[in-house]
């Protein structure tokens, strides 16, 4: 039998007949919006005459009794989510962006027989609708407006979907307006994102940091080990590169004085997509001057207890499955060398050979593509620890090798001063003791150049311009990225996708 001989499957049906239910709506619809217009009224009107919102009038007067009436005359509008056409008295559901919702009453005895006939026939699930009226309870006690006046706000022409029905997660990330207008989460992941962005500007703020913006279009991409997407200037006639880092641009703005700065950005990175990685993502980078790894790491710690005291009021958030994540106190902080070994139960030292990293590598089934001796301690921890770290948890000190903008360690030979955060089990942030010696930086990045040469598409590239503005002098300096999306998924537990408004899907 061949493709076009094959029944449709149960879902496919379902599909097919949502999709022909909503296009005979729309059609319905259409001709209500058709009627609207020719008898000289709007379906989408450039304003209304509001006086107020409905989380105000809440505000206001939900303390009113059943049957209790306020004496105030109101004009808000919302959308219609639920509609119940009785006879001479008509119940409307009106919702606010905020998912705040108030009732609206249609009688004939208020607004007239013609304008509750038209109310009837014209009105849909999903307009946006004002109405004009006493602020009244009703007898079961539900805050409502006894409406004088309606006016369509904007005409809907296609259905909402079942709103006692959860979306699916395909139809959630590709329709997020349809998530927003229905779902309670959505709604509160918007403004938590907005209220973790408000606290990490503000406790940069308290630390004298300034906020700059750098490029996204760079001829040059480097700053992080990542696959970049590429594009082309017609007006430069040149091949151009969006961000994968901010990294070598703030340290720019360090040399020319800005001792403490950061940037709340978008970075893209050409590279797979999973519960927590997004090709294309907010990242918060800082440096500070005079700083090292050992600051910026408090900083940091400061940073996310800050935002969860924003979000949840204290420093212990509940994720969305009802687990509560304790990020309060001081972070543990383990050497990556020490906890590899503790836990792989033999000695690994920045000079064990990378033929006996790589045994170790085969009896435990971990593939490392173009094996050097940093990628494979990197891998083995991960095979080894990563899953153990349920507690907020500083990695520190890794091998030079995969850490090319890193300082060396000052006191241990073959690794950098460099850590990572690790959130629950998950890479939340990482911080440095800059690189600020342009010999040494230069040194690192042929090793990066001859690794490119050599197949790794993620080896930074030789960035001339940066080593000149190194060469000007750039002070000691501590500096940190964080994920935005990967703080929220640390607050709320959700993955990367529920974090972003409108993630990027196939």
């Amino acid at each position: 039998m061949t493709d076009a001989q094959t029944p449709p499957t149960e879902s496919e049906l379902t599909a097919a007949e949502a999709a022909a239910e909503a296009s005979e709506q729309k059609a319905v619809r259409l001709a209500k919006r058709e009627k609207l217009i020719g008898s000289g009224a709007e379906a989408y009107p450039v304003s209304v005459p509001v006086t107020t919102t409905i989380p105000a009038v809440r505000a206001a007067w939900g303390h009113l009794a059943a049957d209790e009436t306020s004496g105030e005359i109101v004009g808000l509008a919302g959308r219609i989510v639920h509609l119940r056409n009785t006879g001479k008295l008509c119940f409307v559901s009106l919702q606010s962006g905020d998912g705040s919702r108030i009732q609206a009453m249609v009688s004939q005895a208020n607004v007239g027989e013609e304008s509750l006939a038209d109310f009837k026939e014209l009105v849909d699930l999903g307009d946006h609708l004002f109405v004009k009226g006493e602020v009244i309870s009703s007898r079961r006690g539900e805050l409502s407006v006894m409406v004088t006046e309606w006016q369509i706000a904007s005409k809907a022409v296609l259905p909402l979907p079942n709103l006692h029905t959860e979306l699916s997660e395909e139809t959630r990330m590709r329709s997020r307006y349809l998530d927003l207008i229905v779902r309670d989460g959505a709604r509160q992941m918007v403004r938590t994102r907005a209220l973790t962005n408000a606290s990490l500007r503000k406790t940069f703020a308290e630390r004298d940091f300034l906020e700059v913006e750098t490029p996204m279009l760079q001829t040059i991409h480097g700053g992080a080990a990542a696959r970049p997407f590429v594009t082309h200037s017609n007006a430069f006639d040149t091949e151009l590169y969006l961000r994968i880092a901010p990294e070598l641009f703030l340290k720019r703005a360090v040399v020319g004085g800005i001792d403490r700065v950061f940037e709340i950005n978008r970075n893209f990175r050409n590279e797979g997509a999973d519960s927590s990685h997004s090709p294309e993502f907010a990242m918060l980078e800082a440096y500070e001057s005079y700083g090292d790894y050992n600051s910026i790491a408090e900083l940091t710690q400061t940073l996310v207890q800050n935002a969860a005291l924003a979000v949840a009021g204290s420093h212990v958030v509940t994720w969305a499955d009802g687990t509560e994540y304790d990020l309060g106190g001081e972070w543990d902080r383990i050497s990556m060398y020490g906890s590899l070994s503790a836990a792989a139960g033999i000695e690994i030292t920045p000079q064990t050979s990378v033929a006996e990293l790589q045994k170790l590598a085969d009896r435990e089934g971990v593939e490392v593509h173009l094996a050097n001796h940093g990628k494979l301690v990197e891998e083995l921890w991960e095979h080894f620890v990563k899953a153990d770290l349920t507690s907020p948890t500083f990695v520190m000190d890794f091998p030079v090798e995969t850490s090319p903008l890193t300082r060396a360690h000052r006191s241990i030979e073959g690794v950098v001063e460099k850590w990572d955060l690790y959130i629950n089990g998950f890479e939340l942030g990482t911080g440095y003791s800059e690189l600020v010696d342009p010999v040494i930086q230069r040194e690192r990045f042929v090793e990066q150049a001859k690794q490119a040469a050599a197949g790794d598409v993620e080896a930074m590239r030789l960035d001339e311009e940066f080593l000149r503005a190194l060469e000007f002098g750039m002070p000691p300096s501590g500096g940190m990225g964080m994920g935005i999306d990967r703080l929220l998924m640390a607050l709320t537990g959700l993955g990367i996708r529920e974090t972003i408004l409108f993630p990027l899907v196939k």
